[in-house]
């Protein structure tokens, strides 16, 4: 591949041999149903996944959290397995499955021999099509969740993040909010909204399955097909696929400084900003941006902040990004005496290259890390399938290894510096958890 290769939702069927051989191809049934995969050479195993593309953030007032709250209860059995026999159904074979909830998607998967593909896709089907939700269910369930928020929030690094999402895209917006909602939201959660939402965006319209690894396209869209209609699905009905998310852009939030007091050794610091769309095309710009600045221990962040001053342990730079929305942000674990100077240094770091730009050892060494870094991954299905659900539900195109690494290599030191200047420009936000005094941040 040199370009990456464009998905229309109105195309019905797209074949590309990507690099390594494997082969990628994606299908779109008269339903408005999606099936994508990727033939991996020599692969034993499989990993494949069901996606909804609705997350926290296409909640309303008095649903907040129930997204995550029914990844949950879909494990919790069907008219025809109850909770157990789904999770040995997987522990039988020696596979994995679990599920995920973003701020814009839902993904259930599994990781199993290819010999047991079949289960894994009639398990998972099952699950997504027909939840019964039990009202008992329902409530046990929701002490769990309310202990995995609790376990968040004795995490100060997620305290952290959760509150620089707030500052970055405004506390009171979707993508500010938590995903998995807050204490007092899921206490009062009602089953009949959670299930009305099930029903509403659980279609064959919405749906997309994706799997990586040893699989025969034509034969996982049967297998897809049959298990869906087995459960009920009606996959007659000719319907469009659900269309991609507006990228209109969305105006950020207001930035400032939020302290969080925690009888805390460190304080957990992070400094964020605005940043670019999921379809932006200079994302390979943030990628080389993000490894010369705090990508791992020849950074400039970590060579000043850690080896240079010893002033932090872990510290490192960060990116997110959304159909209409991104953040750039920076976090360092510090003395609570030193959370101001870590603070300044790390603008200082980032103010440097948009005055100065990169360089070329350190553009060189940026591609050589994103680089080895994706190779890796991509070793693993889990990875490749996950790369076909973004290439679908967020691109709208799909690129292999090759065609991203002649896209980052592209990146000249005039593009990093430029992203940075605009980065800067933006809404700052600083968020501090541990025993500070907000004063400390002021001017």
């Amino acid at each position: 591949m040199s370009d990456p290769v464009q998905l229309p939702l109105t195309e019905p069927d797209i074949s590309v041999l990507s690099g390594g051989g494997s082969l990628v191809r994606r299908s779109v049934l008269p339903s408005g149903l999606r099936v994508l995969s990727e033939y991996m050479p020599a692969a034993a195993s499989a990993t494949v996944g069901f996606w909804v593309p609705v997350g926290s953030r296409d909640e309303t007032e008095g649903t907040f959290g129930s997204t995550h709250f029914l990844e949950h209860l879909l494990f919790k059995g069907t008219p025809s397995r109850s909770a157990f026999e789904i999770a040995t159904s997987f522990d039988e074979v020696g596979g994995e499955h679990n599920a995920m909830t973003s701020k814009e998607s839902t993904c259930y998967y599994a990781k199993v021999r290819d010999t047991d593909l079949a289960m894994a896709v009639e398990v998972l089907a099952d699950m997504v099509t027909s939840s019964t939700i039990d009202p008992a269910e329902f409530d046990t369930e929701r002490g769990v969740i309310l202990e995995e928020l609790a376990m968040a929030d004795d995490d100060p690094a997620d305290v952290a993040g959760e509150r620089l999402s707030e500052l970055v895209f405004g506390e009171t917006t979707p993508l500010g909010r938590p995903i998995g909602g807050t204490k007092e939201s899921i206490r009062k959660a009602d089953r009949e909204r959670v299930w009305a939402h099930y029903k509403q965006r659980y279609t064959p319209s919405d749906l997309v399955v994706t799997v990586a690894g040893a699989v025969d396209h034509d034969i996982l869209v049967q297998l897809v097909t049959s298990a869906l209609q087995k459960c009920g699905w009606s996959l007659d009905e000719q319907a469009a696929p659900l269309a991609r998310r507006s990228t209109e852009l969305l105006q950020p939030g207001p930035g400032g400084v939020k302290v969080i007091d925690r009888p805390l050794e460190q304080v957990n610091l992070m400094v964020g900003m605005p940043a670019l769309v999921a379809t932006d095309e200079r994302r390979p710009t943030v990628s080389v941006l993000n490894s010369v600045l705090g990508g791992g221990m020849s950074s400039r962040l970590f060579q000043e902040i850690r080896e240079r001053r010893g002033l932090a342990y872990s510290v490192y730079s960060f990116a997110g990004a959304y159909a209409d929305a991104g953040m750039f942000g920076m976090y360092a674990g510090c003395g609570p005496a030193k959370a101001r100077e870590v603070a300044d240094l790390m603008v200082r770091e980032l103010e440097g290259i948009a005055e100065s730009g990169i360089t070329e050892t350190e553009r060189q060494r940026a591609v050589g890390m994103t680089g080895g870094a994706s190779a890796l991954a991509l070793e693993d299905s889990d990875t490749r399938m996950a790369r076909l659900a973004r290439a679908e539900l967020s691109f709208g195109q799909f690129s292999d290894l090759e065609t991203n690494m002649a896209r980052i290599s592209a990146v000249t030191s005039d593009d990093v510096r430029d992203l940075a200047g605009e980065l800067l420009a933006g809404e700052r936000s600083v968020v501090a958890v541990g025993r500070v005094d907000a004063d400390r941040f002021a001017g």
